[in-house]
């Protein structure tokens, strides 16, 4: 009861100083406001279609971007940090024949894998435009209040079955296209590597679609945190109205 009377009381001095031309009006609307309680900011004063529609609109926007810069040459093989690697049971092998002066085998075999890569997350793009399209006001509102990479998360849930599917095929073609199982069983069969490792029940093509999930959903998250927290990458009104308020 006494905020509001107080907070009266500021009103009626914030109408005074308007009529008499006095200047701190600011300052008597802050006092107002804080006497009657925080002002709620952000996304609490914007209703669910805003919501979802600025979400969905950053979304595609991020989804394209990385989609964009994995689905091209060297999107792969010239970002170390998705770059497709030897597998794991080859490393050793591979770092013993590079010694042996037989690197050209080993690149070959790290580019064929990186260019299939690149040729199957263009595929990603529908998917991921399919995901939205199921996307309702909670999974919104989840996503905006959650964390750097909720939304990546949630199209992880929503979509890496399908994208496994749809690039499982296209990775195999570009694969055999450029000789990569040629090379992997040139590799594997080398008598240096099978001192190391052996090659049976494992799957090239397995391999290489989870590194490129790893690669498109590592990007896409890098995308997501920078319209979190970059107003320069809120490039409409919509998401600066929808992120500026709440992050």
């Amino acid at each position: 009861m006494k905020k509001r009377v107080y907070a009266g009381l500021l009103m009626v001095g914030l109408a005074s100083a308007v009529c008499l031309g006095q200047s701190p009006l600011d300052e008597l609307r802050k006092k107002a406001e804080a006497a009657l309680g925080e002002p709620k900011s952000g996304a609490d004063y914007l209703s669910d279609d805003k919501v979802t529609s600025g979400l969905k609109e950053a979304l595609r926007i991020s989804t394209g971007k990385a989609v964009a810069s994995t689905g091209r040459p060297d999107g792969f093989l010239k970002n170390e940090a998705i770059k497709i690697l030897l597998p794991p049971k080859l490393q050793t092998a591979g770092r013993t024949m590079r010694l042996l002066g037989m690197s050209t085998q080993v690149d070959e075999l790290e580019i064929g894998m990186n260019r299939a890569a690149e040729q199957a997350t263009p595929q990603a793009k529908q998917i991921f435009l399919n995901a939205l399209t199921r996307m309702n006001f909670s999974d919104a509102r989840g996503i905006l209040t959650g964390g750097d990479t909720a939304a990546t998360d949630y199209f992880k849930r929503q979509s890496t079955q399908e994208l496994a599917t749809a690039f499982a095929p296209i990775v195999h073609q570009a694969m055999l296209r450029v000789g990569v199982v040629r090379q992997y069983n040139a590799v594997a069969q080398n008598p240096t590597v099978s001192r190391f490792s052996s090659s049976q029940n494992f799957n090239l093509d397995t391999y290489v679609v989870g590194k490129t999930l790893d690669g498109l959903f590592y990007e896409l998250g890098l995308e997501e945190k920078r319209i979190r927290k970059d107003p320069a990458a809120q490039t409409t009104e919509l998401l600066r109205e929808v992120f500026g308020g709440r992050l």
